[in-house]
């Protein structure tokens, strides 16, 4: 089973939530389009597109990897620290439902959003920010253990998710932002000068998934023995979205 759960813009995508850049202007027609071309490098890379219900009345919908951590079999409901977002999870929940996971959810006090949980083998980092608290944590931890998984608190600076600063390649080092994250909690970093380029997804085989926006670290990836898939996801960069963000990747 390799599917990807995505969700496609709301109609709203350009009333979405930005915390750390200046508001730009959105072009729908324009982020539709990247959103078909995003979708389209899953499928080529091997990967079953699956849609999630659609939310238009919830802006940053798009941004489904935010409403789920996927484990194994277990689907983790998120509970948003953005209280705005929390309409977004009851359509998620009827998608991994069908595909077949088993569900449990993050409760009040807790807040968690899946851009804040990387997992790297049986290591499972969360950030600690403005969108993740610790009971949150706490909460992941208890459902994460039993499934073998060591859940590690990384604490965050001025970025909205721990995934925009960190992200894994498929031989388990680090593409990072040296400044925006804790960089001695993770082995093997490689620091990368462009904030794209420290946003990949591993797609299976020597395959990497990553934004337009970082051609010098697509470059690298090239070097390192990779083959770079680049999608030009700059729609959703104003909004602070990443590669990561638009689907949720279930492999079982």
């Amino acid at each position: 089973m390799r599917t990807a759960l995505v969700r496609e813009p709301s109609s709203r995508l350009a009333d979405g939530i930005v915390t750390h850049i200046g508001r730009s202007d959105i072009d729908l027609s324009l982020a539709r389009a990247q959103h078909v071309a995003y979708a389209d490098a899953l499928a080529s890379a091997g990967w079953e597109v699956y849609p999630a219900p659609a939310a238009d009345d919830c802006p940053d919908s798009v941004f489904v990897e935010d409403a789920v951590v996927v484990c194994d079999d277990l689907a983790v409901l998120t509970h948003p620290g953005a209280a705005a977002r929390r309409g977004e999870i009851t359509g998620v929940e009827q998608a991994v439902l069908e595909l077949g996971l088993r569900t449990a959810r993050i409760a009040e006090p807790g807040t968690l959003e899946g851009g804040d949980v990387l997992q790297v083998g049986t290591t499972v980092y969360v950030g600690r920010g403005g969108r993740t608290n610790a009971e949150g944590i706490r909460q992941l931890r208890a459902l994460l253990a039993p499934l073998g998984r060591t859940v590690v608190p990384v604490p965050l600076g001025e970025v909205l998710h721990l995934k925009s600063a960190v992200t894994a390649l498929p031989d388990g080092t680090f593409l990072a932002l040296p400044h925006l994250v804790p960089t001695g909690l993770f082995p093997a970093v490689r620091p990368v000068e462009e904030e794209g380029g420290c946003h990949v997804v591993p797609l299976g085989g020597d395959r990497v998934l990553l934004a337009a926006s970082a051609p010098r670290t697509a470059e690298l990836l090239a070097d390192l023995g990779y083959t770079p898939v680049v999608v030009d996801i700059g729609e959703f960069e104003k909004l602070e979205g990443c590669v990561t963000c638009l689907s949720v990747l279930v492999s079982r």
